[in-house]
């Protein structure tokens, strides 16, 4: 056991620094993008300049002569060139040739933030390895599963399934109306996808059924089913799944992208984990957690989703961190304070 710690320890240290570099490499990109905007303003207001400054010679040159044409003007006894001097205007500086600092530095840490989430995606669903069946290998960002050519020796905690080729998320719910995740199953014939009890049994037989603490949609080769008993006759295989908990409703309903497939119905008493069960196939490709762009741990909403959607989630709990939950938080509690303006 303490052999396997220390191989733990080692790997996730390797791995934290791993991620800090590509967050370092991340942040080296943008301040070269930006210190190049910053250079390529300084060419172009140098262009202005450049036409300004060519601007003043010619005025300058323009000047001279008018000079050497008063010279010889006032050789003569007419005055009337007098009137020439009052059409030359002097140069003016025009608006716009000084670098805008303001843009380049002002809520700069607030704009490297959001860039950066831009290029960071978010996983709603975090795989525990301690709870992986031996036959099962995890990518090292912890959210894609896929089968190892031998059986790994790993210790037999009491967390571990060992009977089937299962894994948990390291996250549980025991309350709240909205937590979704999905799973890009594609064209792997063996899986099941779903939510378990934590007590669920992980060492013995099991059956896949509510009865046993587990739900979840199941696919064996061209068959779909849930409840270890009903089937689905679906046009086409699901190629990403989609997974949603009501904790508070007791229910677990499942989705082929938009289109529903089923939910479950019930009434749960412990803390519930998302589920995975990869088994051994042909071919097999990788079933992985699709990970958002500024996702939410609250609405688990990829920020740019239509309004609609958005306002799927208005009954659960909100994330104050989240853009989503934020926004349509404040928008209706705005809403309600004008109607009652208006009503008063």
């Amino acid at each position: 056991m303490v052999q396997h710690n220390q191989k733990q320890v080692k790997t996730t240290e390797k791995q934290i620094r791993a991620e800090f570099e590509k967050l370092h490499q991340i942040l080296t990109d943008l301040v070269e993008k930006r210190v190049s905007t910053l250079k390529e303003e300084e060419k172009q207001k140098a262009e202005i300049v450049s036409r300004e400054l060519k601007n003043i010679q010619e005025k300058i040159s323009f000047l001279s002569d008018a000079i050497s044409d008063v010279e010889q003007e006032l050789q003569k006894p007419n005055v009337s060139f007098v009137k020439k001097l009052f059409t030359v205007s002097e140069p003016q500086l025009v608006p716009g040739l000084w670098i805008d600092v303001a843009k380049h530095l002002g809520n700069l840490k607030y704009k490297l933030c959001e860039e950066i989430k831009e290029k960071v995606k978010f996983s709603p669903v975090i795989l525990d390895p301690n709870t992986a069946n031996g036959h099962l290998c995890l990518s090292e960002d912890l959210t894609s599963v896929s089968d190892t050519e031998r059986m790994q020796q790993l210790p037999g905690n009491p967390e571990r399934f060992t009977m089937y080729p299962s894994v948990l998320g390291s996250e549980g719910f025991s309350s709240g109306s909205t937590h979704t995740w999905e799973v890009e199953v594609g064209d792997h014939p063996r899986w099941h996808v779903g939510y378990v009890k934590k007590s669920v049994d992980r060492k013995g037989e099991r059956s896949v059924q509510p009865e046993d603490g587990i739900w979840c949609l199941c696919r064996h080769k061209n068959m779909i089913y849930s409840n270890g008993v009903k089937y689905f006759y679906l046009k086409r295989n699901p190629q990403r799944i989609r997974v949603q908990l009501d904790y508070d409703k007791g229910q677990v309903s499942f989705y082929d992208t938009e289109d529903m497939i089923y939910t479950h119905r019930g009434t749960f008493t412990e803390k519930l984990y998302p589920y995975l069960n990869y088994e051994k196939a042909v071919d097999a490709k990788t079933i992985r957690i699709c990970q958002l762009a500024q996702g939410c741990p609250t609405c688990s909403l990829e920020a740019g989703e239509e309004t609609v959607k958005q306002l799927g989630h208005m009954q659960g709990p909100h994330c104050p961190m989240c853009p989503n939950c934020f926004t349509i938080s404040w928008s209706v509690s705005w809403s309600i304070k004008n109607t009652l303006w208006h009503v008063q």
